[in-house]
Formats: structure tokens, sequence, C-alpha cells
């Protein structure tokens, strides 16, 4: 991708002038360019250009003030409601009521502020990703500088250990690999090279580029600084982070329309209730007080609290399934989600090189085996193993041209070295070999070092049997034309070989070639180039980052879910490919590039993002326009990452999902959840739980929200009828704070229906109230209205007196809830059956705790003090428990007859 820099550059050249892409020019033009030479930069002149370009660090955007941003959590519909109804409270000087919900709203409101601090903590982790001091020439002296004075023109070396402190076109380098995965998404280090590249080349293919934040994992090398602090590409990953938009949540969304459409109502209502009563004569301020008896009785004041729980147990459940919720609302999201875009390296594959496939002549062999564990078997095309003279050659030639160490430690295999050598060491040891002891056997006389310009590594060895023998590894494009036979000694076939060359890494594998050769007598040294000698092609290696053995089933979960599922990486096309058709994921064979998507419109690419599946070697930019292309066509998206460039689109998505053993800081700190298995079963699992919190909390809905009804029904049909008030404002807070709030969140705590991952994700823009709840939430708001003011009119008309009637329908209120929520705990099940009668454990307990305190409020001297309460008999407390049966069978036909209606239907 070609990018023209900004004007205000860090580079010395004149003011408004704009640089070359570095990569494309040669060292000795950068060299002209930046206005330095061997000796590097003069003390003066670096000052001068410090002046000029200002310090190497990435600037920091000013932060709102803090109560700024505590007052932003206040500033919601639902919230409003809540502080009108702790005013309501307090008119009616009910002051621990008043208290416990005023409390419940400063609670909400401090989650908020805390979490919303979350986002200056992102772009503090990129700021720490620079390097604190670097190898710096200037006036021919080596010298040891704070990064922040570094200046473009700088002379910096670089060994392995670093971390690259600037941008820099590399001008020599030695054996230098730089790991760049938290810029490009690439897993395995990269080889550079000071040659400049095509302007176009994507950012991982600039071999000659060293950038800022990168690790040096080996060799050494020295360059130029061509950008410092923001006009860095981590620097310009800082920008785009700063300027993204977080998006409020589905949850939060529906709570607001859902807390306008209760205050319109609520509001209505009252208003309705006092205009009528003017009417009719009646005294204002018992029409005042009323009112106020109204809305206490509407307002559904342990909504929130019952949200915080339920989300809550959400989280806990999450983490010890290896996800950790760093946001509360995003539990409730991850159930919302349409579409998952992952990352391929360590979240879809194990991030462990394995060989999987050798060719050797004719014969084709498959390896067994997970990552660089070294169980596993090497099979023939029947399936059987089959050790050969062919292959012990091709064991050995992976085992002593070979640098690096497996290790075992508590249980895992540890790699000391480079991954895929590591691989090789593993498939050795499938193959019946011991590398160590070979080594032994065959001691290392000389060798000709990995170099990413020759393409190979040759090793000079003394046989047992005191013999000189060569041996050869590197790509194949540069072994084939070494080698004059095969292993068995029959005369090479360049053509076929090059045929299996391409078998292979059209199938997205990296391969290797093995070649071996008797060295000439008395040659115990080698020089930088290969002996003139006959090479024997031992055969060729496939490795890969293997998909995990759980990653397809969760994406076929995924699929029968609704949910689809699309891998957006910084890899090849063509490995990407690979294992997204090793995975299952639909359309795997069609891939999207970055270059690609540079050439599509926002809306072409918003049609092209619902056909493809498939995104490689991707920028930060790609994967931000990828989401919001997304977003764009409705849907939900998670999003996952692990590197710097993943922190846009992670913060962008409506879940950003962070890796957290392989991750950095930055893409955790933009995240709203970070996978402690860095593996995708563990988003499926999420998912699945995140669905079961949404149900919950829909079901807490429905639950409360019948409760209000009822009791504001009962008190505006008193108030239309001139009848006495079945239940006083006393009594409906204690109903409402007490029992309502404890049955509510016993819902919180349910394990989910069946077929929750069976069921398409719901259309975020929808009403979280459905017009079947709807009506759900009038018929039993109906039923509990009759239920109250029935039992309250029989009272009387049995000459009970006031107070008992009350009591009585108090009761019946509280045996109504606990009726109902045995029948709300099923919202997709069928009607009355044993699994909805035998309740859980949470909810028993809630009902034991529920019955406790009712029994204290009916015969407890305090309470009958307090809240006008009066002892009942037996009988009339089995009455009101009966009331409430009643309701439950009816609701339990009511689902029968539905049910049914629907199976006839078709």
């Amino acid at each position: 991708m070609t990018r023209a820099r900004p004007d205000n550059t860090s580079s010395p050249m004149p003011p408004g002038s704009v640089p070359p892409d570095w990569h494309q020019v040669s060292p000795e033009q950068v060299e002209s360019l930046l206005g330095t030479s061997s000796a590097g930069l003069s003390q003066d002149e670096a000052e001068r250009r410090l002046a000029r370009v200002g310090p190497n660090r990435l600037a920091r955007q000013s932060a709102r003030p803090w109560w700024q941003r505590l007052l932003r959590q206040f500033n919601h519909l639902l919230i409003y409601v809540l502080l009108g109804a702790v005013l309501l409270a307090a008119a009616m000087q009910h002051w621990l009521d008043a208290g416990v919900i005023l409390a419940v709203v400063l609670f909400n409101g401090v989650i908020g502020f805390l979490q919303e601090g979350r986002a200056e903590q992102a772009l503090d982790a990129i700021r720490n990703l620079l390097s604190a001091r670097a190898e710096v020439v200037r006036d021919g002296r080596r010298l040891t500088l704070e990064t922040s004075e570094l200046v473009p023109g700088d002379r910096v070396l670089l060994t392995a250990g670093d971390k690259v402190p600037a941008d820099i076109r590399l001008c020599q380098a030695s054996q230098l690999q730089i790991q760049e995965a938290a810029l490009t998404g690439e897993s395995l280090a990269v080889d550079k090279d000071p040659a400049p590249v095509a302007a176009d080349a994507e950012l991982g293919d600039r071999r000659c580029m060293a950038y800022s934040g990168t690790l040096v994992t080996r060799g050494q090398g020295w360059g130029l600084v061509v950008a410092t602090g923001g006009d860095t590409e981590l620097g310009r990953i800082n920008r785009l982070l700063s300027t993204v938009e977080q998006l409020t949540t589905p949850l939060l969304r529906q709570m607001s329309r859902l807390a306008a459409v209760l205050t319109l109502v609520v509001l209505g209502m009252a208003v309705l209730v006092f205009v009528l009563g003017l009417w009719r004569g009646q005294d204002p301020q018992l029409l005042f007080m009323a009112v106020v008896s109204l809305a206490v009785a509407a307002i559904p004041e342990g909504l929130p609290t019952i949200l915080t729980v339920a989300l809550a147990i959400g989280v806990t459940r999450m983490a010890r399934r290896h996800a950790i919720i760093r946001r509360l609302p995003a539990v409730e999201t991850l159930g919302a989600v349409s579409v998952i875009c992952s990352d391929k390296t360590g979240t879809l594959t194990r991030n462990e090189m394995q060989v999987t496939e050798l060719r050797l002549g004719p014969r084709t062999m498959t390896v067994s085996g997970q990552g660089y564990d070294p169980a596993g078997i090497i099979q023939d095309g029947a399936g059987e193993a089959a050790p050969s003279a062919a292959l012990s050659s091709l064991l050995l030639g992976c085992a002593l041209c070979n640098d690096s160490q497996l290790t075992e430690a508590g249980g895992r295999w540890q790699v000391q070295g480079d991954p895929m050598e590591a691989a090789l060491l593993a498939l050795v040891h499938k193959g019946g070999g011991d590398p160590r002891q070979w080594r032994r056997e065959y001691p290392r006389l000389a060798e000709i070092p990995f170099d990413s310009a020759r393409k190979y590594m040759a090793t000079l060895h003394r046989t047992p049997a005191g013999e000189g023998v060569l041996l050869l590894k590197g790509a194949p494009d540069v072994l084939l034309p070494l080698c004059t036979l095969q292993a068995d000694g029959a005369p090479l076939d360049e053509a076929d070989w090059q045929a299996q060359v391409a078998s292979l890494a059209g199938r997205g594998l990296r391969v290797l070639g093995f070649a071996l050769a008797e060295a000439p007598a008395g040659l115990n040294c080698l020089g930088p180039d290969l002996p003139l000698v006959r090479w024997r092609l031992l055969g060729l290696a496939g490795l890969m980052d293997p998909p995990r053995a759980e990653a397809a089933d969760a994406i076929a979960r995924c699929h029968r879910a609704g949910i689809q599922v699309k891998m957006i990486t910084g890899d090849h096309g063509a490995t990407a490919s690979a294992i997204a058709g090793r995975l299952g994921l639909h359309n795997a064979a069609e891939v999207l590039t970055g270059r690609d998507i540079e050439g599509l419109s926002d809306a072409e690419l918003g049609e092209r993002v619902a056909e493809v599946n498939v995104f490689a070697r991707t920028t930060p930019e790609h994967k931000l326009r990828l989401v919001q292309a997304l977003q764009s066509r409705g849907a939900v998206v998670a999003m996952t990452g692990d590197g710097v460039n993943d922190a846009p689109a992670l913060k962008r998505a409506d879940v950003g999902v962070a890796l957290g053993q392989g991750g950095t800081e930055a893409a955790k700190e933009a995240g709203d959840m970070v996978l402690t298995d860095d593996n995708f079963a563990t988003i499926t699992r999420a998912v699945h739980e995140g669905r079961i919190v949404y149900d919950n909390l829909k079901k807490a809905v429905v639950f409360l929200l019948p409760i209000n009804g009822g009791e504001s029904l009962s008190i505006i049909l008193a108030l239309l009828l001139s009848l006495t008030l079945p239940i006083e404002p006393l009594q409906i807070l204690w109903v409402n704070m007490v029992s309502s709030i404890g049955l509510a969140m016993a819902l919180g705590f349910e394990a989910g229906e069946p077929g929750v991952m069976r069921r398409p994700p719901r259309d975020p823009g929808a009403a979280m109230l459905s017009p079947f709840l709807v009506w759900r939430i009038l018929l039993v708001s109906a039923l509990f209205t009759a239920g109250i003011f029935g039992v309250f009119l029989w009272a009387r008309a049995q000459g009970l007196g006031e107070a008992y009637g009350r009591t009585m329908a108090v009761n019946t209120l509280v045996a109504m809830e606990v009726w109902y929520l045995f029948s709300v705990r099923y919202l997709y099940g069928g009607s009355l059956s044993w699994r909805g009668l035998r309740g859980t454990g949470p909810v028993l307990l809630a009902v034991a705790l529920v019955l406790v305190l009712q029994l204290m409020f009916i015969y407890s001297p305090p309470m009958q003090h307090w809240f006008g309460s009066v002892a009942l008999s037996p009988w009339h407390g089995l009455l009101t428990v009966l009331v409430g049966l009643l309701v439950f069978l009816i609701l339990e036909l009511e689902k029968w007859l539905i049910t049914r209606r629907h199976i006839t239907t078709g």
C-alpha cells in the first residue's frame, strides 16, 4: 500500500515536501535524503532536528475532567426515572426506600465512570510499547540515548532482544529477524534485507524496514531513522485509536427505549388520574398523594439492581470458562453477536509450527500430533507407519542442520530458537529419532548460517565412520537447481519436484527442502559459498500453524446458531484460505486482500463483506473498515485480536475480544473481553452465556413489569371507582423492594433453556419486549389486578376489616409473584411441566427467603406497626396461596394453547 506522509513530517527535508516511501529507495538514497553520513548526525544537528520535529514519543490526547465523566453517567432517562422515584419516596418520607434507590443509582454511575477510564488506558498501553533507550552513532561515536531524543537521520544499531525505537530504514542486516506480529499479524519473525522493495508492497512485505515497537529476535543490523513519534506506523495507529467511537451496547439502547416507554406510561397515568379526580371534585391534596402512590407502584425500582446482578453473574460464569469481561454490558452484547471476526494466529490456530506432510519422491507421508509435542506418528498414504532409508536421511537432516532446542518444562514443550526448526525436532521424535544423540554421533565441524539473501543453511558433520557429510536446508527454489540426484541416487526430475512444491504451497503450507552430499576428503571448514559437490535431494517438508482441534467444532456451533465467522489476518492469502478450509469456514476459497479492500468504496465493501469470509494481508485501517462495513449492514460484531494493529478494530467492534496469553497490553485495554486461553472455542462459549444472560434479563423484565402493572391498575381502579386502596404505598414498596427483587434476582442464575445456540441471533434494533411478551405482561397485570382487588373486596365483604383485607391483598400479591416465577422461568417452553415446578437451587432459596420475610410481615409486631399488617388465619393464608396457584394454572393453559396453535398451523 502506497501512502504519502503528511506535510508535517518528521523528516529534515524542506517543509511542505513529501518524503518518498522509504522502503522503495536504496540505503544510499536514504542517507542522502536525510542528510547524514557513516559518522551519523552531529550532536548540534540532532538538537536542531529535535527542536523542529519534537521528541520521539506518542502524543497524549487531552482527557475530560473527571467530574464531567462522572456526571455524564447520570445523563440517562432510566436514571432520571429512578431519581424521580427517589424524590417521590422522599416526599412520602420513606427515607429508607429513597436511600436504597439512590444507592442503586450511584452504584451504577460509579461503575460506568470507572469503566470509561479504561479507554485512556488503551492509548497509554500503546505509548508504553516504545523502547526506553537505543544505541546510536553520532559524531562517529557510539552512544546510548533515551529514545525520546532520536530524530530522523539518526544511525541506530539493532541487536537481538532490542525493541525497535522508531521507524528505521535498514542499511545493513546480518541474519536479522524481527517479530512484527503486533503490527502485521504475521505469526513468524520476519527475515530482514536492506534491498529496496516495490512501492506498493504491503506493510508485512517491507523487508527493508524496522518499525517502532517491534522486537528483534535474531541477528543484528543498523539503519537510519526515517520517522519518529506520531509519524511512525505505531503513531498512526495511536491516532486512529483515539478517533474511533465506541458504540453503545444493544442492551443499553433497549433499556433506554424501555425507560422512555415506562416514563411516558407513568406520567400519562398520573396526569390522567389527577385530571379525572379533579373533574370528579376530589381533594387535590389526596389526589397528589394518590399520584405519588401510583408512580411508586409503576416504577420498577429494582430493575437496575437486577440488571447489574444478572450481568455480574454472567461475568462470573464466563471467568470460569476463561473469558474475562472488562465492561459489564459486554456480557449481554455477546448474546446478540451475529458476526465473529477472528484473527487466525493463536485464536483459530495454535501459534505453533508443525510439520504436517512430507514428500519423499513419489511417496507422500502425513504427520499426526499437536504442535511441538513429540507425540505423533509419520504415516504413508495407507495410514500405516512406514520407516525407510529415505525417511531416516531426511530426519537426520532435520536434526543436524538445526540450531534450535526443544525442551519440556511443566508438561509444556518450549522452544529455544526458531519455531520452524523446533517443529523439525518434533518431527524427528515422531519418526523415532533422538536429536541429542544424533548430534553427539555426528558432531558439527562447520556451518553456513541461514541468511535471508541465500535462503539456506548448510552444516558439515563427521559421521561415526569418520567420513564427512554435508547437509543443506532451505527454500526449494534454491535447493532444487543445486541438486542432481534424488535420495536413492536416481536422476532428479526438477519439474516433478517443482509441481510438488506448488501443491504444498497452494494449500497454505510453508515448504522446506533438504539435501545431502558427501564431503570432499579433507574438508573441515566452510566458506561463504557452498562447495562444489553432488547434492541429493532428500525430500520436502510442509509446515503450518495447525488449527486448534476444538476450533472447527466451535465454528460449526456458530453456524448452527446463525452466526457468521470471518477470518481477518495479516498472513498470506493462500495460508489463510487453507486454514479456513480446514476449519470449515463457508466460502473458504475466496480471499479478499488488503489491496483489494483499498480498491473498494464503502458501499462496495459492504456488499463484498457479506459474501467473503477470509481476509488476508490486512492493516489496522482495513480491519477497522471491515468492522464498520459489517455494522453498517446491521450486524453485531465481535472482533478478536492480539496486536497493536488490532486495537482500533477492537475498540470499534460491539465486542472487542483480546487474547490474554499472547496479546499486547494495547489490545487488552481496547477490548471488552480478554481470553485467558486464547481459544476461539471460548468465544463460542461466551456467546452461549451471553444469550442466557439476555434471556434471564428478559425474564426479569417480564417478571417485574406485570407486578408493577397489577399494583398500578389496582390503584387506578380504586381511584376511578372511589374505593379504598387495596394496598397502601408503603406496602407496595415492601413488595417492590423485598419480594419482587429477591425473586427476580433468582432468574439471573438460570442455566438457560434448551436450544439456546440453535436460535438465530436476535435483531439488535428490535425492542426487548416482543408483541407476545407485551401481551403476556398485559395478561399477567390483569390477573394480578383481579387477584389483589378480588381478595381485598372478598375480605371486606366478609367483614374482616380494612387492615385485614389489605394484609390478605399483599399476601395474595406475593403468592402470585412466587407462582408466576415458576411460569416465567421457561419463556420458550411449553405448558405445565415437572421441570418448571421443581425449580433450581437459587429459585428455591429465593422462595424460601421471601416466605420467611412475608411471615415476618404478617406476624411480627414491629412489622405490623410499620406496615399496618395484621395476623392472618391459616385458612385465609392458604386462600391467598391458592389464588396464586390459579394464576399459574391460567398462564400454563395459555402457554399450552399457544404451543398447540403453532404446531397446528405449522
